[in-house]
Order: structure tokens, then sequence, then C-alpha cells
């Protein structure tokens, strides 16, 4: 039992490392962490484990997301439309 005390305070402590980082940083880490949640309660009773997993991969896929609408943009402005 110690040992599930200890990773559920592991992981709290990594959920407010996550939020702590600001709203810039915390991209899809909300949305996330809810869908992560949901998930993580109907599985077992771990909704705190699936919010912060959730929330990782949210931001992760976030991140993703703005580097491709970035590299767009880019794309845009180098080429622009002969008109």
């Amino acid at each position: 039992m110690k040992l599930n005390y200890r990773i559920s305070a592991l992981v709290a402590a990594a959920a407010l490392g996550l939020a702590a980082t600001g709203p810039a940083s915390a991209a899809g880490c909300l949305k996330g962490a809810v869908v992560g949640g949901v998930a993580g309660h109907y599985a077992g009773h771990h909704a705190v484990v699936g919010a912060v997993g959730g929330c990782i991969v949210g931001h992760h896929i976030a991140k993703q997301h703005a580097q491709e609408r970035a590299a767009q943009q880019q794309a845009l402005h180098a080429h622009p439309l002969a008109t």
C-alpha cells in the first residue's frame, strides 16, 4: 500500500510541476487531463494517474500541432502565390 501512496504523491507533484510552468507551456494539458482522468476512473479508479498521463499526452499533441501550424505559416510566407 505504501507504494501506491508514493506513486500518487509523485504523480501529484508532477501535475503541480506542469501546472506551475504557466499557461504558455500548458497548452493541451487541461483537455488531456480531463480525458485521461475520465478514462483512468473507468479503468480501475486511477483518475489521478490518468489525468497526469492525459496532461502529458495532450501537451505533446498540442506542441506537435503548433509546430505543424508554424511550418505551414512559414511555407506560406516563403512561397507567396503569384496574383
